[in-house]
């Protein structure tokens, strides 16, 4: 069976005002199925065609062309998954709060230094919320396809896409304006379904 994206829950223009319908359609169609489509062209009538993504990931080196590529297609799976259409209400629901100000002091402190990493990750990649094998909720940093779950940093919980081809057709280089506005699109739901809660 094919490697496919995963379906967008929402319109392609259901994220404005804080990402365009042409950002969604040119990163959606062009990068996230173009990784889909070099992964399904290097793993053609090899063994690797009938792996998931999980496996794939775990069982090849970081900047190796499967790995890069199948990488790509679950970040990015997860990345579309952690946005919603906006609802005016940007702040986590109770339940989610409750650990965010146990493991980071306020949800005001975990946005500034989710926010200050995705600002000062240097290049491409990926800002992270995951679970650690601690049971503690943790911002990671990953550059270029690299993710939690090749790190063994514990469980994506949400993420944020820090490569240019995210927000540079309507952010230009400003990556401050695109993280900013980004936290109106974060889809707390999700983030409360993968904390299991």
């Amino acid at each position: 069976m094919p490697f496919t994206v995963v379906d967008l829950p929402y319109g392609k223009d259901a994220l404005g005002p804080f990402m365009s319908a042409e950002t969604v359609d040119f990163h959606y169609e062009r990068h996230h199925k173009g990784y889909a489509t070099k992964l399904n062209d290097l793993t053609r009538d090899k063994p690797e065609a009938s792996m998931t993504l999980e496996q794939l990931i775990a069982n090849y080196a970081v900047g190796t062309p499967i790995f890069n590529n199948a990488a790509q297609v679950f970040n990015h799976n997860m990345f579309w998954l952690s946005m919603a259409p906006p609802t005016g209400n940007p702040n986590p629901p109770p339940e989610v709060a409750a650990l965010i100000d146990r493991d980071f002091g306020s949800f005001a402190e975990f946005k500034r230094k989710f926010s200050e990493t995705a600002l000062g990750h240097f290049g491409s990649g990926w800002v992270w919320l995951v679970l650690n094998d601690a049971g503690k909720l943790e911002i990671v940093s990953c550059h270029d396809a690299d993710n939690p779950l090749k790190k063994g940093a514990g469980r994506p919980i949400m993420t944020c896409d820090v490569w240019e081809h995210a927000y540079y057709i309507d952010y230009r280089n400003r990556r401050a304006e695109y993280v900013e506005k980004w936290w109106n699109l974060v889809n707390w739901a999700f983030v409360k379904a993968n904390l299991g809660l």
